[in-house]
């Protein structure tokens, strides 16, 4: 049934969703960015990630940046365009989906739209609404940044929503499952749910609430220890051996960060509304007290060090990425700032000699000699050399 794939938006989701179905479908890729589609043509990534730079040096993707081009007698649309979090509104931000939905509705599109951007929990209900000519469903994606297309091609489970309703829609919702469940290479261990679009909406965003509950949960489990002067390390390996805690996602870290779940935790927030809740928020509050407590005790040890300077080492969340949107480091940066702190930034990832009013001396060698404290809030091989003046709370040298 889906011979011609569209995949619209080509960041880390939609990228590794083209990918996925290329060898096998005729799959055409769009996105606005010029520049991006001209490195995919030439077979570069246009960020970092392994998997999906072999994919493309071996074999050719089809990309364009004319919309209608790329959605010519498509079978399948898939939508992966950014769905950021709007402070003002406190809602997912949609313009990107409804601009793309518009203009399939002004083609007739006959296609089957299958949104993989993240939404909060209501949205496919009120996009069927808004056009109803439109054949939309909805399917939330689970990927690492770093690792993409590994996690495409091995997924733990693959969500379908639909209007449970409608005889037809059951169907369709098993032949999009179908053409996921094929593609993948764990075949035997993948579970399907095929939900309601609302569920499928949910299980999203618990899914990244949770996530970001228990990275706030060894963090202050940190915060405890440094503050009692315990060895954080010890607690958390024993009490992960628990096979109900289980020894995973427990390396504390200057704060959860990073695209999806400050503004996931945030949206479903917003979702609750009137029904009573306190892990959430509490989440959310949690995390703001462990970047500030970190501000204060790097301050502290750079007061015992008796220097002047803070060095801060990468501003990326996580090993093997290239973004820092969100990165919990930046926010302790701004607060050391409110302390009139002296701090240097290395980060490679950044051509400008400042950030955010900051020095940037990517000049590892000149960093590491100017930097009295280094700050890093995850540890890499280069710091050996210096590592009695690093301060990190990466206690598993692992994300």
């Amino acid at each position: 049934m889906f011979n011609k794939i569209r995949v619209i938006g080509l960041g880390y989701v939609g990228l590794a969703q083209a990918l996925l179905f290329n060898n096998d479908y005729d799959v055409v890729g769009y996105d606005i960015n010029h520049d991006k589609v001209l490195k995919i043509k030439e077979g570069n990534t246009p960020f970092r990630d392994i998997e999906i730079t072999n994919a493309l040096k071996s074999k050719s993707l089809k990309v364009t940046n004319v919309f209608n081009e790329a959605i010519k007698e498509s079978d399948l649309i898939i939508i992966a365009t950014p769905t950021h979090f709007n402070e003002e509104t406190k809602m997912f931000d949609l313009s990107s989906i409804v601009d793309i939905l518009k203009t399939l509705e002004s083609a007739k599109s006959k296609s089957i739209i299958l949104i993989k951007s993240t939404l909060h929990v209501g949205a496919t209900i009120r996009l069927r609404l808004l056009f109803p000519a439109l054949n939309i469903f909805f399917s939330p994606e689970f990927l690492k940044e770093g690792s993409a297309l590994y996690d495409n091609l091995y997924p733990s489970r693959i969500v379908v929503g639909y209007n449970q309703r409608e005889a037809k829609e059951a169907e369709i919702a098993r032949q999009i499952s179908t053409l996921y469940l094929n593609a993948v290479k764990n075949k035997d261990d993948v579970k399907v749910f095929l939900t309601s679009l609302e569920e499928a909406e949910a299980i999203k965003l618990f899914a990244n609430a949770y996530l970001a509950l228990r990275v706030s949960f060894f963090n202050e489990l940190d915060t405890f220890a440094l503050t009692k002067d315990l060895d954080s390390l010890t607690i958390i390996d024993a009490i992960s051996t628990d096979p109900r805690i289980g020894n995973y996602y427990n390396n504390p870290s200057f704060g959860y960060g990073g695209y999806c779940l400050p503004k996931d935790i945030k949206q479903l927030q917003t979702n609750y509304d009137l029904v009573p809740e306190q892990l959430i928020s509490g989440t959310i509050k949690s995390n703001i007290s462990r970047k500030e407590f970190i501000a204060q005790f790097i301050i502290r040890e750079l007061i015992m060090k008796q220097g002047k300077t803070i060095g801060v080492f990468r501003l990326i969340m996580k090993k093997g990425s290239d973004n820092f949107r969100e990165s919990s480091i930046i926010d302790v940066i701004n607060i050391l700032k409110e302390e009139k702190m002296e701090v240097i930034i290395y980060e490679p990832l950044i051509t400008d000699e400042t950030f955010h009013g900051y020095k940037v001396i990517n000049d590892l060698a000149t960093f590491k000699a100017k930097s009295d404290l280094i700050v890093t809030n995850r540890y890499q091989k280069e710091l050996e050399d210096v590592k009695d003046k690093v301060f990190t709370r990466d206690l598993k040298s692992r994300d």
